[in-house]
């Protein structure tokens, strides 16, 4: 402590002298000092350091001056409350001193200080007493208004404080609003400016009173409109409050639109467009508050988008001869002598209305066809705008259309193309040829910047509407060449061009290019030898695009490539030999090669080995091999039959070598390469090199990861069909690893199948050292000999499934075993000494040799199903149901009416005997089903109104399953059901109709569209089980085919809302011995209503009224545990996807998330009630933490509040650093984009 003290008195010694140099010195040292943090003053050191550094910033060396003003900083860190007092009112009387460059100083200093205090959120009181220091002071030197600089200084140090710790100036808001409300009048423009900017940053924290005492006040102003320039300042601190706060002046809107529309019609440019930027800031901050004045802001922004009262449009010709001329200069002289274009601001009110039109087409998708109808013919006359600024302006409008008329991929598109995307892109397409007319020119006018504007339009053009420019190729290819050769052109003027050109070769038909690939051809060669690598790299994707445009292999075609290959191939050939350039250029020259060899390796001749050899190089370097490895694989599979034996033989060991790499990528490509080379060049590879690769693959087969598993075992089978001595070699490890992935819980679809292909090829190569009996053993081992060991199933349910399907592939390849060895599963299954695990294999293998072929001659087969519904064990039985289910799809005359009459007489087994019967519908093809659908239905029909809810749940998917045998007749029968019966029947029908409903197209979706509506009938049904489930046939609906209830949302909406209501009527108190419990019969509703509104949110979010819907979203934060837990998942969705709507909401959002993160469990509370809070706190605090991902949400009053709160409690604290590691080590959530 003595020495730092005494080495920091040595330097304020060294700070006195005479000698600016010493001074300077001695500063710099000091404030290296205060930068450590393990620096610890002593009160006397305190004292002296402030006073010193205080005195700096009047010395008389500038440098010596910003480097004390830098020391401030740290100093405030590490100094006591008193003495950072001390260094603000200092500083605040040099803000007002005479000196000018002591000012400057100070209000620098002061702006350190405010950077440099900690957030009120850590709870210290010095922040908040400093602050109220300098507040008092400013609002002082505001109000003055002697000098003007003095006053401006103060503006931006308050704009400053307002921004950063606005909440702890809560007592200042209303003195600060006095002191700032007189500044938008002051003569000096720069002063209203900052005064604008201080009020946005008040109003972000500032209480309800304050604000509205703003609006108020500016409200009074601009109706009084004392003198334009003061309407323009008013105008513009609307807009920018909006900007800051735009979910607080959505209320007082109504009383400002009008306004501001009278004042568009003023004859003064500037506040035009001081009215359209505050248009601009309402519709991005407000929607739902500017939705009925969206029409009458359109109108303004189209007539005021043409405004351009010192120019004649009209006769185009006259315009084009103008143009020759220098830029029209002259004539314009000539003509208009008493105005000058410097004058002319016109452009900024065309420049804002076209900005305001952006946000108007950005916010409101929902418009859409209207946008076509008017909006979209004015911009495309607009075009032709003479001003740089305000065409680029109305190009980013366009775009923006084009944009929201990109139908939205996601999964749900793909499958379920909802009729509402055709319309506007029908309307686009028409409009197609007016836009090029207006662009085509302009492609080879003089300006870049409307040129590359004019690009990339065109490419989003291309990408939303793919062959649109078909018949428009020969107007834009002269545009195209002349970017690309223009000697003027830039270097991102050509990208832009290149890319433009590379989408519209991926879009379009080869044909339409054929006779321009002349004129085309050499500017995109030359490209590739520019020396500007970004250049060259987007020169080689569009060569590669070319290069399948002009020798397209898949189909007829009657071009000849032969005169542009030695360009391409010369150009391309030399960035491919190139060591030493940009690695996105090695990439693509490599893929660039790949291509040419692919389409054109019979005109290369002598060419090709030599280049052949140079991809050999790349192999063996660690950067090029995975892009060598994509290009190798495409020239193997090529129908030219690339000669590529000379490579072969140095090429496969490093390929074999790739498999050991710890790079997934590259093990992935490269085993897709060695199987194609394997199939394509088979007759060229010697077993020693097959050997090599082989005994790289068993490591490859492990559960960690399935997807390389499954191509290695793919790549396999490939190997057993061409080579089948060289498997014989190495069956053994293979197959231990492949048996062991069998008997594995997680092996499912693609990799299960690659298995069942893998034994199948196997089993035929008849080479093998397993044969078929050998393999059978092998896979069913573990389960016969745990059957000595216990009797419940030792190996995973998943794994039975797995080991059933291989022994039955093996059956169909090798139809001589099979009787023998069903005959031995079905003596299995008879044998009393059987374990249950032995004879649920047997039922499974039973089925799934049963589905494919007819077990009728089996006679004993019936008898011993039915007998195992009886066993004891619960795995049994299902599977003999499963088995019976898929043995009666074999054989249908044989089992089903037997299985009808079994139904009709047992009613013990019925569950299980309704679940065979689901079986078989589900695996029959419909038309050998259709000669019993009559009896099956009235059979099903009958058990509809069962007590046991399981037994309906069956009935109703035996019933769904069965209406898509033959929909036109039978969907109309389930809905006549929905007005008779009893309640039961009723939530049958309903739910039979969820089981109709998958996520791919059907026929019967048509018809599902005309009535699922009635279905939806039942939300409103009296019987609280048939709200139920009629809320999860609309869930389903949601999820899987949207485009089923898209239409139906503005009459079901209601009902779905009502049932979030908690009922008071369905609570009752049950009593247990001496406790009374409640219990809530209408929960199970609410929680599924609440699941649907979050399906909701995924597929139909653009038909949703979000303040309506965040309503009820609010409701559900109060509700139970289990709807809580439903609704903070909702809210998180909530702020990715409208995060303005959530912002105007938050004060009343906040307040559950926080009593739910502050609640205590009573201390003797049992375990679970422990974890189920603990559980709902983090899912609380996963809520808050995706609110605090809001852009602007921290500037929230209550927000700051509560993150504070978060910060100063131990618990809370540690609960959210922990939600922030667990969300940073997931991959985020793909937010759908549905802007």
């Amino acid at each position: 402590m003595a020495s730092v003290s005494y080495h920091i008195s040595s330097l304020l010694e060294k700070m006195t002298s005479t000698d600016k140099d010493f001074r300077f010195m001695a500063t710099n040292d000091l404030m290296m000092e205060l930068q450590k943090d393990s620096i610890k003053l002593d009160e006397d050191s305190e004292k002296k350091v402030v006073k010193m550094l205080l005195k700096l910033l009047e010395d008389k060396n500038g440098e010596v001056q910003n480097l004390a003003v830098k020391c401030l900083g740290p100093l405030v860190g590490k100094v006591k409350e008193y003495q950072v007092e001390t260094i603000v009112d200092t500083l605040c009387t040099n803000m007002l001193s005479d000196k000018e460059q002591l000012r400057d100083i100070s209000s620098i200093g002061l702006k350190t200080v405010i950077s440099e205090l900690p957030p009120a959120a850590t709870g210290s009181t010095m922040t908040a007493n400093v602050c109220k220091k300098i507040t008092a002071q400013l609002t002082g030197a505001i109000g003055k208004q002697e000098d003007v600089s003095v006053q401006l200084e103060a503006l931006d140090i308050l704009s400053d404080m307002l921004s950063r710790l606005g909440g702890t100036l809560y007592s200042f808001h209303s003195s600060i609003l006095t002191c700032l409300l007189p500044q938008l009048t002051s003569p000096r423009l720069a002063v209203r400016k900052r005064a604008i900017i201080a009020l946005g940053h008040l109003v972000l924290t500032c209480s309800g009173n304050i604000f509205s005492e703003l609006t108020e006040h500016l409200l009074a102003a601009l109706k009084k409109n004392e003198s334009t320039s003061t309407t323009r300042t008013y105008i513009q601190c609307v807009a920018g409050i909006s900007r800051q706060a735009g979910h607080r002046i959505g209320e007082h809107l109504e009383k400002i639109i009008p306004l501001i529309v009278q004042y568009c019609n003023v004859d003064d440019d500037e506040l035009r467009e001081y009215c359209f930027q505050a248009f601009e800031s309402f519709v991005r901050r407000c929607p739902k508050e500017m939705d009925p004045h969206i029409s009458s802001v359109m109108g303004l922004c189209l007539k005021y988008i043409t405004f351009d009262p010192n120019y004649n449009y009209d006769n185009e010709e006259e315009e084009e001869e103008m143009m020759e001329t220098e830029n029209g200069e002259d004539e314009e002289q000539e003509s208009n002598d008493e105005y000058s274009d410097d004058d002319d601001i016109s452009w900024k009110v065309r420049r804002a209305a076209a900005k305001c039109l952006e946000a108007v087409v950005s916010s409101r998708p929902d418009l859409l066809q209207d946008f076509y109808r008017t909006l979209s013919p004015a911009l495309i006359s607009r075009f032709k705008e003479r001003e740089e600024n305000v065409k680029a302006d109305i190009f980013n409008a366009y775009i923006s259309l084009l944009k929201q008329t990109l139908p939205t991929q996601s999964w749900l598109h793909s499958s379920d193309a909802s009729g509402k995307d055709d319309i506007p892109l029908t309307m686009l397409q028409n409009q197609v040829p007016n836009i090029i007319k207006a662009l085509h020119k302009q492609l080879k006018g003089k300006s870049i910047k409307s040129r590359q504007g004019c690009f990339s339009l065109l490419t989003e053009l291309a990408s939303v509407l793919p062959g649109c420019l078909a018949d428009h190729i020969p107007a834009l290819i002269p545009g195209i060449v002349f970017s690309l050769a223009d000697k003027s052109s830039s270097s991102n003027m050509r990208i832009d061009t290149l890319s433009f050109l590379h989408v519209l070769l991926c879009n379009h038909q080869a044909e339409v290019f054929h006779p321009h690939v002349k004129a085309l051809l050499p500017s995109v060669v030359t490209c590739i030898g520019d020396p500007f690598y970004k250049i060259t790299s987007e020169a080689l994707l569009v060569t590669q695009q070319l290069v399948k445009v002009i020798r397209p292999l898949d189909k007829p075609y009657s071009f000849d490539a032969k005169p542009f290959v030695k360009d391409l191939f010369s150009a391309t050939l030399k960035r491919l030999k190139a060591a030493d350039i940009d690695q996105e250029v090695k990439e693509r020259a490599i893929s660039c090669m790949g291509q040419i060899i692919y389409n054109l390796g019979d005109h290369l001749s002598t060419d090709l080995q030599p280049t052949l050899k140079i991809f050999l190089e790349r192999l063996k370097n660690e950067i090029t091999r995975l892009t060598t490895v994509k290009a190798l694989t495409l020239i193997a599979n090529s129908p030219l039959q690339i000669d590529l034996r000379p490579i072969l033989g140095e090429g496969l060991p490093i390929l074999a070598s790739f498999l050991r790499k710890n790079q997934r990528a590259l093990k992935l490509s490269t085993l897709n390469a060695l199987d194609i080379l394997v199939k394509n060049y088979s007759d060229s590879l010697k077993p020693a090199m097959i050997e090599a690769v082989l005994t790289e693959l068993p490591v490859l087969i492990t559960e960690n990861d399935m997807h390389v598993s499954q191509v290695t075992i793919t790549f396999l089978t490939t190997l057993a069909k061409i080579y089948p001595s060289c498997i014989s070699k190495i069956s053994g490890s293979v197959l231990a690893e492949i048996f062991q992935l069998v008997h594995s819980p997680l092996l499912q679809g693609g990799a299960l199948n690659a298995i069942i292909d893998f034994f199948q090829a196997l089993v035929l190569t008849k080479t093998a050292a397993v044969g078929y009996a050998e393999l059978v053993k092998q896979l069913t081992a573990p389960i016969y000999c745990s059957a000595s060991a216990g009797a419940s199933l030792t190996l995973h349910k998943q794994a039975y499934h797995s080991v059933a399907k291989c022994v039955a592939a093996l059956c169909s390849a090798c139809p001589k075993e099979a009787p023998a060895t069903v005959n031995q599963f079905v003596q299995d299954v008879k044998s009393p000494k059987s374990s249950p695990a032995v004879q649920v294999l047997a039922f499974l293998f039973l089925a799934e040799v049963g589905r494919t072929t007819n077990l009728s001659a089996q006679r004993e087969l019936r008898t011993v199903l039915l007998e195992a519904f009886a066993s004891p064990s619960e795995e049994v039985k299902s599977a003999a149901s499963y088995a019976l289910g898929n043995v009666s799809a074999g054989s249908l005359h044989e089992y089903l009416p037997f299985l009808l009459k079994e139904i009709g007489g047992q009613p013990k087994r019925q569950y299980l005997l309704l679940h065979s019967l689901k079986e078989v519908i589900s695996c029959s093809p419909a038309d050998s089903l259709t000669p019993y659908v009559e009896d099956i239905w009235a059979l099903l029909f009958k058990h509809c109104e069962c007590t046991e809810e399981g037994t309906r749940n069956v009935v109703a998917e035996c019933l769904g399953k069965l209406t898509l045998v033959n929909p036109a007749e039978l969907l109309p029968r389930l809905r006549k059901q929905l007005s008779a019966g009893s309640p039961h029947a009723r939530s049958t029908v309903v739910t039979a109709i969820k089981f109709t409903i998958t996520d791919q197209p059907q026929p019967i979706d048509a018809l599902l569209k005309g009535c699922i509506g009635d279905f939806l009938q039942t939300l409103q049904d009296p019987d609280l089980n048939v709200r139920r489930v009629s809320l999860a046939l609309f869930n389903s609906a949601a999820h899987n085919k949207p485009s089923l209830i898209r239409d139906l949302l503005t009459s079901v909406l209601p009902s779905l809302y009502n049932e979030t209501r908690v009922r008071r009527e369905l609570i009752r108190e049950v009593e247990m011995g001496p406790f009374k419990h409640t219990v809530d019969d209408g929960l199970d509703v609410r929680k599924a209503a609440f699941e649907c509104m979050y399906t909701l949110l995924e597929s139909c979010l653009d038909r949703l009224d979000i303040y309506d819907y965040l309503n009820h979203v609010e409701d559900g934060l109060k509700d139970h545990y289990d709807i809580r837990m439903l609704t903070f998942i909702v809210l998180a969705r909530l702020s990715v996807l409208c995060p303005s709507a959530v912002l105007q909401r938050l004060e009343r959002l906040i307040e559950p998330l926080r009593a739910t993160c502050s609640t205590k469990v009573k201390a003797g509370s049992v375990k679970q009630e422990f974890e189920k809070q603990d559980e709902l706190k983090r899912s609380a605090m996963r809520a808050v933490a995706a609110l605090l991902t809001i852009p602007e949400v921290e500037k929230s009053p209550a927000m700051a509040e509560f993150s504070s709160q978060i910060r100063s409690s131990p618990e809370m604290a540690s609960l959210f650093e922990s939600i922030q590691k667990d969300s940073a080590s997931l991959p985020t959530l793909e937010s759908m984009d549905m802007s």
